[in-house]
């Protein structure tokens, strides 16, 4: 054994770090190693929750490169700028169809302010080929549009379309409605009717449309300047156009309460000649008033359009699915034939009769007092045949009533008298020409 131990150290002596003995005695001493460190192949730990990190770098045996932040698609500068700044780097990649592009999207979720200033970012930038980017009209009329939105007023918009020649932009129509709308919301009709002057003169491209005609006819009728809005509403009839239904209706609520009918009956006429104006047609209430207003008028040509109105409304509720089935008062067929009376409206007469009957729907006869109605229509009117076959129809439906109030219906002192004073006009020969026919 000592023998050995001598031997080991002399071989340590001469060839240090060279050979290593190597012992089968499990009792010698051991020198302990450290072992290499060594990546392993294995799929990685996973990560540490409590590190915080977003892409879980700390205690995995494999981190993740940080080049791949650096081959990110979206550069994080840009991620980490202010609105105005994104605004301005996209202004720098946008051409003409481009950015008509952005606006008709940012329209639909009304980003007004930011088509505002991407405008402004992108006329002072260049384009690819080193040049100042220059708008189209159609282009410039959405800038228009969007200072509109935000709140900027007549003078200001103004001011941009002059500056439209600084791009050699020529305004359209369009440009000078967006003004106009302006205008309206603001009230100002002296500076609208300047502006509508300036349209009709400054050449084809800018001549008022029905937009402009509606936004200042509406404006003068919103304003109560009823002559200045009937002037600019013939100016949209003789131009051809179409008339809204909200200028139709403040134009037919306005003349009702200025008391200016004949002018409301000659609108009506004139749109029930041309195809793009026949359909207008008032609300169901407002015919009713405007027929109300007429009889008490005795404005025969109005009342028989308020009829019309109401024989209209009356078909489309028929045709309508489930249909709504819509009666005029009998009391206003009454007060209508009283009209046509006094007025001699043998119009008027047949009018209130087809829309009495239409009402009814032939599921019970007309009251007493409507028969009366026209009989006495047709008395006054001079139409003996058709007083006297009224009184037959009459005496038909009403002939065999037992009530004591209806006595009185066939008396000729009191509910026929009209009858009898128009068959003794020219005495017998007024009977005689009756009974012949």
């Amino acid at each position: 054994m000592a023998m050995l131990t001598r031997s080991r150290t002399f071989f340590k002596t001469l060839i240090p770090n060279t050979f290593r003995t190597i012992s089968t005695f499990t009792f010698l001493c051991q020198e302990p190693q450290l072992a290499e460190p060594s990546i392993s192949d294995s799929t990685p730990l996973p990560p540490n929750p409590s590190s915080g990190s977003p892409l879980y770098q700390q205690n995995w045996r494999n981190p993740i490169p940080n080049s791949v932040l650096d081959q990110s698609l979206v550069p994080l500068d840009f991620l980490h700028q202010t609105p105005s700044s994104k605004i301005q780097s996209l202004s720098r990649t946008l051409d003409v169809q481009s950015l008509m592009n952005v606006f008709a999207d940012w329209m639909t979720s009304r980003r007004w302010a930011d088509m505002k200033q991407l405008f402004e970012f992108w006329i002072r930038s260049l384009d690819r080929n080193g040049k100042p980017n220059r708008p189209d009209v159609n282009l410039y009329n959405h800038y228009l549009r969007a200072n509109l939105e935000n709140g900027a007023t007549a003078g200001e918009l103004l001011d941009l379309v002059a500056q439209m020649e600084d791009y050699m932009v020529v305004p359209n129509t369009a440009s000078f409605n967006l003004v106009l709308k302006a205008m309206y919301q603001a009230k100002e009709t002296v500076a609208a009717e300047k502006l509508l002057e300036r349209m009709l003169q400054a050449g084809k491209e800018s001549l008022p449309n029905e937009e402009s005609y509606e936004l200042i006819t509406g404006m003068f009728f919103l304003t109560n300047q009823i002559d200045a809005a009937l002037k600019y509403l013939d100016m949209t009839l003789k131009s051809g156009y179409m008339v809204s239904m909200r200028v139709f209706t403040e134009c037919v609520w306005s003349c009702v309460n200025a008391g200016r009918l004949d002018t409301l009956a000659s609108i009506i006429e004139r749109c029930k000649a041309m195809d793009q104006n026949k359909a207008l047609c008032p609300s169901w209430n407002l015919c009713n008033y405007i027929a109300d207003v007429a009889m008490q008028a005795d404005n025969s040509k109005l009342a028989f359009y308020a009829l019309e109105f109401l024989a209209k409304w009356i078909a489309r509720g028929e045709n309508a699915r489930p249909p709504v089935l819509l009666s005029v008062d009998e009391g206003l067929v009454v007060s209508a034939l009283g009209t046509a009376a006094r007025t001699y409206s043998a119009t008027l007469v047949d009018a209130s009769w087809a829309i009495l009957r239409r009402s009814l729907r032939q599921k019970k006869a007309p009251n007493s007092e409507s028969y009366l109605g026209k009989i006495y229509a047709y008395a006054s009117l001079g139409n003996l045949q058709r007083a006297f076959s009224t009184l037959h129809e009459f005496e038909s439906a009403y002939g065999n009533s037992t009530k004591a109030s209806d006595q009185d219906m066939f008396s000729p002192f009191t509910s026929l008298y009209p009858l009898v004073v128009a068959s003794s006009k020219n005495g017998f020969e007024t009977l005689d020409s009756v009974c012949a026919s």
